[in-house]
C-alpha cells in the first residue's frame, strides 16, 4: 500500500471508530453537560420521561438500582444517557431522578435509581419502538 492508500485507510477507519465509539455509549457519546428531563404521553403507555428534545427514555430491568448491566453491545442498541452534572427536572419527577457511575467513569441518569437509557431504533422525538423489547426494555412512567 502506498501513503496515500494508507492515509485513506486510517482516515476512514478513524471515522468508523468516531461512529462506533458513538454507537456504543462511549463516555461522551450521550454525554449532556446537564441532562434536562421532561415527559410526554402516548394513550397506551401513559406518561413517560423523555429528554429535552422529546427522545423517550427506558429502563433494563437487568439493571440494578444505581447499577448498569447494559455495556458493550447492549450500549450499542441503547445508548445510555450521560450527563456531566446533575439532571435538570421539572419539580413533578425531581425526587426520583439522580445520578450513578458507570465502570468507564462516566456518570449515568437514574430514575428512582435506575439507570436511563435511549433505544438506538427510535428516529425521531416521541417515538416507542423499545417499549417491552425482549420482555426487559420499558419507557419509565413517573
Amino acid at each position: 500500500m502506498d501513503l496515500t492508500t494508507t492515509t485513506r485507510l486510517l482516515a476512514r477507519v478513524g471515522m468508523t471508530g468516531a461512529l462506533a465509539l458513538a454507537l456504543i455509549g462511549g463516555a461522551g457519546a450521550q454525554a449532556q453537560s446537564a441532562a434536562t428531563i421532561a415527559t410526554s404521553a402516548a394513550p397506551s403507555l401513559g406518561t413517560f420521561l423523555t429528554d429535552q428534545t422529546g427522545r423517550t427514555l427506558y429502563i433494563y430491568t437487568r439493571d440494578e438500582v444505581g447499577i448498569s448491566h447494559c455495556y458493550d453491545s447492549c450500549a450499542a442498541a441503547w445508548p445510555p444517557l450521560i450527563s456531566d452534572s446533575d439532571p435538570r427536572r421539572p419539580e413533578a419527577i425531581a425526587a426520583g431522578l439522580g445520578t450513578a457511575s458507570r465502570t468507564d467513569g462516566s456518570t449515568q441518569v437514574t430514575y428512582n435509581g435506575m439507570p436511563l437509557y435511549y433505544w438506538a431504533k427510535d428516529q425521531t422525538p416521541g417515538e416507542t419502538t423499545g417499549q417491552n423489547v425482549g420482555d426487559v426494555w420499558f419507557v419509565v412512567n413517573p
